[in-house]
């Protein structure tokens, strides 16, 4: 594999659009619609990431340059309550403002600083480098979890096809 700061950088590009194109597209019943009982609608899916691209990534970099202890993130406890003022197609906007400013935070790191390390409050030591691997991996699971979410009702309406799905199916 290339570089692990432009792989990472190349998916961290990506999704801001495809949030963006599922916004502008889906209807928003689809869009807000929660998959099971407890779990996230893709709406709460992008929300998430709105949050953590506002108060998680970007003062980690800071914490694992400094050589900082951080403490971690609940989105629970930590994260908004999902914003239904704004509509989808304007949380993947602010997402993608967002995400243009972090960029520009993640462009200034460069490979060296990747074995910087900090103890992160829950998971112990933790590199820079395993850090913009988890943002990678963040971004690719929740827009899959999003995806995933609105998948439930073709996988319910499928008929004889729906033992295909069976590895998506959520909260059964």
């Amino acid at each position: 594999m290339g570089n692990i700061l432009e792989l990472v950088i190349s998916v961290l590009k990506t999704t801001p659009q495809r949030w963006l194109q599922l916004a502008e597209t889906i209807p928003i019943e689809l869009l807000k619609r929660a998959p099971a009982t407890k779990e996230w609608s893709a709406h709460e899916c992008l929300q998430h990431l709105v949050d953590t691209e506002r108060i998680v990534f970007p003062p980690r970099i800071e914490y694992l340059l400094r050589g900082e202890d951080f403490p971690a993130f609940n989105p629970d406890a930590d994260g908004s309550k999902p914003r239904n003022d704004l509509s989808p197609k304007d949380l993947a906007k602010e997402f993608e403002i967002l995400r243009a400013k972090n960029l520009t935070i993640l462009s200034k790191v460069q490979e060296k600083d990747l074995s910087r390390k900090a103890k992160h409050q829950e998971l112990g030591i933790v590199s820079l480098g395993e850090m913009i691997n988890e943002w990678a991996g963040h971004d690719l699971m929740h827009t899959v979890q999003g995806e995933r979410a609105m998948m439930q009702v073709f996988i319910e309406g499928c008929g004889p096809w729906k033992y295909l799905f069976a590895a998506h199916v959520v909260g059964k």
